[in-house]
C-alpha cells in the first residue's frame, strides 16, 4: 500500500514538473479594450478575448489606450477571476502594434500634433439706441453771472429736450463746470479776465429718428455744443451668439484642412478662447456744431449699422489618418 501510494504521488509531481517546465508563451494580437474586471482591461484577438492581468505595468504607455492594437507575449493562467470575461493572462512584454505589419503604428511612435488657428466672423446690427451730449456753455467777467446765465439756458434747454425727445426718453444731466478765464503774459502772473460755465445733459433715446429734431431743439432752447452722439444696441445677444457661433466654425474647418494637408484628422479640440468687440457706427450728420435757431433746416442724421464681431482661438489635435 505505502509503494503505491508513493508510486501515485511521484506520477503527480511528473505531471506538475513536466507542466512548469513545459509551459510556452503565446503572442496575441488584438485590440485594447476596458472591461469591468478588477484588471480593467482586455485584448481583443480573433480567437477570442485575454483579461490582462498585469494591466498597470503599461497604463503609463502613451499608446496604452482603448482601441489600440497591440502585440502582447506572456502567459495564461489559471486563475478565477470576478466575472469571468475574458482569458486570464499574464503580459511578460506589450507593445503598438500595426496591422500592417510594420510594428509600431505612426500615431503610437509620436504624440499628436497640434494646431492653433483662429476664426473671425462679423455680424451686422442695427442699432437701437441713441445717446446724446448736449452742452450750455456760458461766459461772464463775474463767476455768478455766466453761472446765473447758464442756470436760466440749461433749463429751457431740458424742457426742450423732453418735449423733443418723448416720454420714453432719459434726460439727465452727466457734468457741470465753473472755470476762470486766465490771459497769460511774458513775465507775468496769469490774469483771471472771466469765467465760463459748462453744463453738460445726456439725453438717451430708443426712437432714433428724433436724434436731429432733439438736436434742433436743444440749439433753438440755447444748447451750444454737442461733445458726442453714439449708438448703442441694449438686446445684443442674438448678435453676440451668431458671431460667436461663426467664428467657430471657421476655426474648426481651418483646423480640418490643416489636418487634411498634414494627411490626418482632427482627433479633438484642446482649447477655445473667444474674444468679441463691438464697433459703433459712426453718426453722419452736416458738421460738428449745432446749427443756429434761424436755420429752418433740420439736423439730418444718418444712423448707421454696428459692427459685432468676434474671434476665436482654437488649439486641436491632429493625428494621423483619414
Amino acid at each position: 500500500m505505502r509503494r503505491l501510494l508513493n508510486v501515485t504521488s511521484a506520477i503527480a509531481l511528473i505531471f506538475v514538473l513536466t507542466g512548469v517546465t513545459f509551459a510556452k508563451e503565446i503572442t496575441i494580437r488584438g485590440r485594447l479594450q476596458k472591461t469591468v474586471e478588477a484588471g480593467g482591461w482586455l485584448v481583443v484577438a480573433n480567437n477570442g478575448k485575454y483579461l490582462i492581468l498585469n494591466a498597470r505595468q503599461f497604463q503609463n504607455e502613451k499608446w496604452f489606450k482603448e482601441s489600440a492594437e497591440v502585440e502582447a507575449v506572456g502567459e495564461t493562467k489559471d486563475v478565477m477571476t470576478t466575472f469571468m470575461e475574458g482569458t486570464p493572462f499574464e503580459a511578460r512584454t506589450m507593445r503598438p502594434f500595426d496591422q500592417s505589419g510594420s510594428g509600431v503604428s505612426a500615431s503610437d511612435a509620436k504624440g499628436p500634433t497640434r494646431v492653433m488657428v483662429t476664426g473671425d466672423a462679423i455680424v451686422q446690427a442695427q442699432p437701437d439706441t441713441a445717446m446724446l451730449t448736449i452742452a450750455v456753455v456760458t461766459q461772464a467777467k463775474r463767476a455768478i453771472e455766466t453761472q446765473q446765465e447758464n442756470a436760466t439756458k440749461t433749463d429751457a434747454v431740458i424742457r426742450a429736450l423732453k418735449a423733443a425727445a418723448g416720454p420714453g426718453a432719459e434726460v439727465k444731466t452727466s457734468g457741470y463746470s465753473i472755470q476762470p478765464q486766465r490771459v497769460f503774459r511774458e513775465n507775468q502772473p496769469p490774469t483771471i479776465t472771466g469765467f465760463e460755465a459748462r453744463n453738460s445733459v445726456t439725453v438717451i433715446l430708443s426712437d432714433l429718428t428724433k436724434v436731429g429734431a432733439v438736436i434742433d431743439a436743444a440749439a433753438q432752447a440755447g444748447a451750444n455744443d454737442v461733445p458726442g452722439i453714439s449708438f448703442t444696441l441694449k438686446k445684443d445677444r442674438p448678435s453676440r451668439e451668431q458671431a460667436l457661433a461663426e467664428a467657430t466654425r471657421e476655426a474648426v474647418a481651418k483646423a480640418q484642412v490643416i489636418a487634411q494637408a498634414l494627411g490626418g484628422r482632427v482627433s479633438r479640440i484642446v482649447e477655445v478662447q473667444e474674444e468679441g468687440t463691438i464697433k459703433p457706427p459712426q453718426p453722419l450728420y452736416a458738421d460738428n456744431y449745432v446749427r443756429e435757431a434761424k436755420m429752418a433746416a433740420a439736423t439730418p442724421i444718418e444712423v448707421g449699422t454696428m459692427d459685432i464681431t468676434s474671434r476665436v482661438q482654437l488649439t486641436a489635435e491632429v493625428v494621423p489618418g483619414g
